[in-house]
């Protein structure tokens, strides 16, 4: 049974959480404030972490840096603000998604299921996966071990930056729209949008270009998409 954490200060909202995603088959914990959820998070084995924004003694995002810099499990989360920055700060900072209130149950469930399911199909991807090295001047990147090295040093990626730049680099000089690399990545069945690829795209630059802003491994191509740069 997959152990779900919910981190949320407002009572009724996690009573309301529990009682669906107990129907549908998981063990549920709980936090009320951000300091004890960390705590939690770093503490126990999750399957995912329902994580809202607005908490008291530690805000999500700090908990989601937190977390995210010692742990990799899927985080989805929670706001009732739909401002497209708070989106965006939430994902930049390692979230695998999120969820704006107010929300059906159903839609809840239905996106638990689908990044547990994402992730446990992203661990096993050195089975799937070629079984060389993908080289590209000082950056190899390893599939089946799911490494990658830049100047000889490892670079550490969540699973979704590993399979989106896995994805690209296996395909050098194609052009991917956003939604062709969601739908690859993320899956037909994700109810995000296409913002998280930008997002992801530009944390994989940060970590293996040697000048994010002047890339030379992931290229945009304006009103295209993104390609992974041809070897010469």
């Amino acid at each position: 049974m997959k152990q779900i954490l919910i981190i949320e200060d407002n009572q009724e909202i996690i009573e309301l959480e529990r009682d669906f995603l107990e129907a549908n088959g998981f063990a549920v914990t709980a936090a009320t404030d951000g300091r004890q959820g960390l705590e939690k998070a770093l503490s126990g084995d999750y399957g995912l972490i329902l994580l809202d924004i607005m908490l008291p003694g530690m805000d999500g995002f700090q908990v989601c840096r937190e977390i995210r810099a010692k742990k990799e499990v899927p985080i989805l989360m929670v706001t009732a603000k739909r401002e497209d920055i708070d989106k965006i700060r939430g994902l930049g900072l390692g979230a695998d998604d999120y969820i704006c209130k107010p929300f059906s149950p159903t839609e809840l469930v239905a996106r638990v299921k689908s990044h547990i399911t994402r992730y446990e199909r992203l661990t096993g991807l050195a089975e799937r996966d070629q079984k060389t090295s993908l080289c590209f001047g000082s950056l190899e990147i390893q599939p089946e071990k799911h490494r990658v090295f830049s100047e000889g040093k490892e670079i550490t990626l969540t699973h979704r930056e590993f399979e989106l730049l896995a994805f690209l680099a296996q395909h050098p000089g194609i052009v991917f729209s956003r939604e062709r690399l969601f739908d690859r990545v993320w899956g037909q069945d994700a109810l995000g949008d296409t913002a998280t690829v930008m997002v992801h795209v530009n944390r994989i630059r940060e970590k293996i270009e040697p000048d994010p802003s002047n890339p030379i491994y992931i290229e945009t191509v304006w009103g295209a998409g993104y390609r992974f740069k041809e070897t010469d």
